[in-house]
């Protein structure tokens, strides 16, 4: 299983929170300006783009309290970490926006149908608002940009005012110089161009908030375009030795993403095979969501190349037991099972018998075919040995040389090491043989050896061989 939780360096944090404090800043100077700027004139759309500005600075503020509060570690109470914040931000941020619209729509038609009021017309609300134009459009590249590095909504959200703030106080400008024109050329329907262009701000207003609620309300309910959970499946899928993915979860917080992923696995692999399968998928997952925090789990499932013996095998990986020698015969009423098991040497019998027998339901359960199994029990030691040799013992080396020479394929018998555990006698040596030949034949070798030398020495308890191919030995 992986587990690699993303954090955020503190060089980036410190760029995220630069670029907040400065929108910031700037929000507060040209809120001020707007604003005082309407009440000289009692322009309505410098007063609408001027409220509209002032949202922007508290959005402003959300947005530098939630960059501060995101990029803080996961804990034990956020362990998917605090980036979330952000999203909460931008989400409050829209109904900040929504309710300027609404204000500055009922306003603007109040002006027009009831109470009309009188424009002080200057130069200086026209020159406010081309400062403001340009301030917005240098604001909102840059907090995109740093928003587009480091995946941050906050960020984003910041930037989509400002853009918002460019087109309002556009709209604003040519309804304030229209306004201007038709008083000093006496033509009367211009004069509700400012109340116009206040309406053109607040739809506009509402247009960016619908966006960005949207894209709050995805990124909170954890919305993951199914392409991109699909590059995931298609990635793992591709990993070798996967045989199937039984559940994908994939999930965005900040610019981290989250992949929990439960994976089917062939039931013969070892722990080794299956942490390097683990690492390998997670890798995969990476390729397409850099820095991910991957979580793996896997099942493990019989697959359609297991043989029978695999699926004895796998009966006793599932116990925790060591079993050896399988063998398994054909008769007339099914296939005949005989395998040994190896039980705690402390095992009472019982116990041991009860449990084995436990085992043998289970392989006739998961194999019909299966008629009878018949388990040979062996004590598994649980001591570790303590060996004296017997120096000199000729005799029995002798014997075991002897037994060697009837078989021709054994080159050579070299390491011969004799010792005693208590009253039992242990032989085990080295045999050199052919490096063609075939597992199975030089088992057959190795259990005749074992067999004619016992028959020379019955004193000995236990028989070790260890086989080597020539070119191992090709020095002695």
């Amino acid at each position: 299983m992986q587990n690699a939780s993303a954090t955020i360096s503190p060089a980036a944090s410190a760029e995220k929170r630069s670029a907040a404090l400065v929108s910031v800043a700037a929000a507060c100077v040209m809120t001020a300006l707007k604003l005082f700027t309407g009440l000289l004139t009692g322009s309505l759309g410098m007063l609408s783009d001027g409220a509209h500005s002032a949202l922007d600075l508290v959005g402003a503020a959300l947005t530098l309290l939630s960059v501060r509060v995101s990029d803080r570690p996961a804990d034990e109470n956020h362990p998917y970490g605090h980036a979330k914040v952000e999203n909460v931000s931008a989400f409050v941020e829209t109904f900040l926006m929504a309710a300027s619209a609404v204000w500055i729509s009922g306003e603007a038609v109040d002006r027009i149908f009831f109470h009309s009021v009188a424009i002080r017309y200057s130069v200086w609300p026209l020159l406010v608002l081309m400062l403001s134009i340009t301030v917005d459009y240098w604001r909102s590249r840059h907090l995109r940009a740093v928003a587009n590095r480091y995946k941050s909504e906050a960020l984003e959200a910041d930037a989509m005012h400002f853009a918002s703030d460019i087109w309002s106080s556009v709209a604003v400008f040519v309804g304030l110089l229209a306004s201007w024109t038709g008083s000093l050329l006496h033509i009367g329907w211009l004069r509700y161009t400012d109340s116009v262009a206040a309406i053109a701000v607040s739809l506009m207003i509402l247009v960016f908030s619908w966006r960005l609620a949207w894209r709050t309300v995805r990124a909170l309910t954890d919305y993951i375009p199914a392409e991109v959970r699909h590059q995931v499946l298609d990635a793992v899928r591709h990993t070798d030795g996967v045989l199937a993915i039984d559940q994908a979860r994939v999930r965005r917080s900040g610019s981290s993403y989250f992949a929990d992923l439960t994976l089917s696995l062939s039931r013969q692999l070892t722990f080794q095979r299956t942490e390097e399968l683990v690492r390998d998928a997670t890798e995969a997952v990476q390729r397409v969501l850099p820095g991910a925090d991957v979580v793996i789990h896997t099942v493990p499932r019989s697959t359609i190349a297991e043989s029978i013996f695999d699926k004895v095998r796998a009966v006793a990986s599932r116990n925790n037991v060591v079993m050896h020698d399988v063998s398994i015969q054909s008769f007339d009423d099914g296939l005949h099972v005989e395998q040994h098991i190896e039980v705690p040497e402390n095992m009472p019998l019982r116990s041991a018998h009860d449990f084995v027998r436990s085992i043998e339901e289970e392989i006739r359960t998961e194999l019909p075919q299966v008629s009878s199994v018949l388990t040979h029990i062996e004590s598994e030691p649980a001591t570790i040995e303590n060996r004296v040799k017997v120096e000199h013992d000729r005799r029995i080396e002798r014997h075991l040389r002897a037994a060697a020479v009837h078989f021709p394929e054994i080159i050579d018998i070299h390491d011969i090491v004799i010792g005693r555990v208590g009253d039992h006698i242990q032989v085990s040596c080295h045999c050199t043989l052919p490096d063609e030949m075939e597992m199975q034949r030089v088992h057959e070798v190795i259990t005749l050896l074992e067999d004619r030398f016992k028959q020379e020495c019955p004193e000995v308890n236990r028989m070790l061989i260890h086989p080597e191919p020539a070119t191992d030995n090709h020095h002695r």
